[in-house]
């Protein structure tokens, strides 16, 4: 796992920088949960195949990790990392419909868990066994349809679906207490009625033990509040909201980063 986390940040970082745009904050705070998800938790051995789970970023702009991990497992070329946000290339801004591996398009927050909604719904509904996860920002859970949809998972004991919040407590260029309050985060899900599971987002065992409890619970939806660090593994990144988006790194800034990576 340590391993795979390790070249995933290093692939979304030499990726921004040949875009010299992307939202290298909160992709790097998301590599271990979705180095666990796609090499260990999730039956997802093809893109296609019609009884694989389903993974939806709805914080869309963190999918330069997303892509990292695609190309990671041979879903798309690697080379495609280096093209990101050209004109014409396969890897866009935001998750697309089209490039292997995205089941919907997001980035406009709190669509991708709408999504992810109907489609455990509809699982449920043709008994299907695959199961859906989404992985929610903190800024998003501001979005008004993150509580409408949270009321809708709990009322329709969608107990094949799993929510991850990454809790980095940053949005943009401020503290997610500072733009709205979130806190007590964790009693609102419980409130609305999910099984509600809280984690340090970088450790693998309760990552690993998180997933494991949310499988056993039934007739209610599970959330996994993943307390994490945005810029994780970088250290002039990391807590630092001036990387959040919109910039690249220069050449000196990459490879310090790569520098810090493989210690």
């Amino acid at each position: 796992m340590k391993e795979n986390s390790t070249k995933i940040r290093k692939y979304l970082l030499v990726s921004i920088h040949y875009a010299q745009s992307g939202h290298p904050g909160g992709s790097l705070s998301v590599v271990d949960i979705l180095t666990y998800l796609y090499f260990e938790e999730m039956n997802i051995k093809s893109p296609t195949d019609p009884d694989r789970d389903r993974f939806i970023l709805s914080k869309g702009h963190a999918c330069p990790a997303l892509y990292a991990v695609l190309a990671l497992k041979g879903f798309i070329p690697k080379r495609e990392l280096w093209r990101l946000r050209k004109t014409n290339a396969l890897l866009q801004g935001h998750p697309e419909v089209g490039i292997p591996g995205i089941e919907v398009a997001s980035g406009s927050l709190g669509q991708g868990f709408s999504a992810a909604l109907g489609i455990a719904l509809g699982a449920k509904r043709l008994n299907k066994k695959f199961r859906t996860y989404v992985i929610l920002g903190d800024g998003e859970c501001n979005e008004g349809q993150v509580w409408e949809g949270a009321m809708f998972g709990a009322f329709h004991k969608l107990d094949n679906l799993v929510v991850i919040v990454d809790y980095n407590n940053l949005q943009s260029d401020n503290t997610c207490d500072n733009v709205t309050a979130l806190s007590p985060l964790a009693d609102k899900w419980k409130v609305f009625g999910w099984h509600v599971i809280e984690i340090d987002g970088h450790n693998f065992e309760q990552i690993r033990d998180a997933f494991k409890e949310a499988k056993s619970i039934k007739d209610k939806p599970t959330c996994i509040i993943a307390h994490t660090i945005k810029g994780k593994g970088v250290s002039f990144m990391e807590n630092n909201p001036a990387w959040h988006g919109s910039r690249g790194l220069t050449k000196e800034e990459l490879k310090q980063a790569l520098k810090e990576l493989k210690q």
